[in-house]
């Protein structure tokens, strides 16, 4: 049996799912969570009532959250593209960071998103000025801890840079990244140019007039 990836492509913890399967080629079939497949919502709901996606299910094993998902991916499906270190020390700066694009980016992002989502226009501003905030000091810290390296933990790409993709995407969406962070400009480039990647935006590109509070007409 193949494995099974639920969610959406516009979803970013979906993409940063399917950039690591895509980084090794690994085979799967995906079953989009949408209105238009009320089946896999059922599925995807029994196996996992905490209503967040993705997941990935392999045999009758369901495995639920992303960074769990692209560590068991590489433990029981590897490929040639080891996207976490087997020295342990590197490897806990590679979930270090990866832990900060999901928590000081992606969530601080989503502080706009849900307020977007309201239809309050109080709630809308609201939201929008804590996640400009909130990305401002990620995007400085970025800056800094970006200087010299080509991928988030060094020379090589993982599990922080399957993180990094879509947080930043959606990122720059909400907050435009300065000329003030050149470092941070450029690695989000080089992210964008990665077929994994690159991938997942196309794939995710009918779905944009989804995005709450407007997509701009770039990337």
């Amino acid at each position: 049996m193949s494995l099974l990836l639920y969610g959406h492509p516009f979803s970013s913890y979906t993409q940063k799912a399917l950039i690591a399967l895509y980084e090794n080629d690994t085979a799967f079939e995906f079953r989009l969570i949408s209105p238009e497949t009320p089946e896999h919502g059922a599925e995807w709901l029994r196996r996992w009532p905490l209503r967040k996606f993705p997941i990935l299910v392999d045999g009758d094993r369901t495995i639920a959250e992303t960074s769990i998902i692209i560590e068991y991916l590489q433990l029981n499906h590897p490929g040639p593209i080891g996207l976490l270190p087997e020295d342990p020390a590197a490897a806990l700066d590679v979930r270090f960071m990866d832990r900060f694009f999901d928590l000081h980016v992606m969530s601080a992002g989503q502080h706009a998103v849900n307020g977007a989502l309201t239809g309050n226009p109080d709630r809308r501003e609201e939201g929008l000025a804590t996640a400009i905030e909130k990305l401002e000091m990620a995007y400085a810290w970025l800056e800094d801890r970006l200087a010299g390296r080509t991928w988030a933990c060094g020379e090589e790409f993982t599990l922080a840079d399957c993180a990094a993709g879509p947080s930043l995407f959606y990122a720059d969406w909400i907050h435009r990244i300065s000329e003030d962070f050149p470092q941070l400009r450029a690695y989000r480039t080089r992210l964008l140019a990665r077929p994994s990647f690159a991938r997942a935006v196309e794939e995710a590109r009918p779905y944009r007039p989804l995005f709450p509070l407007g997509a701009p007409d770039r990337d």
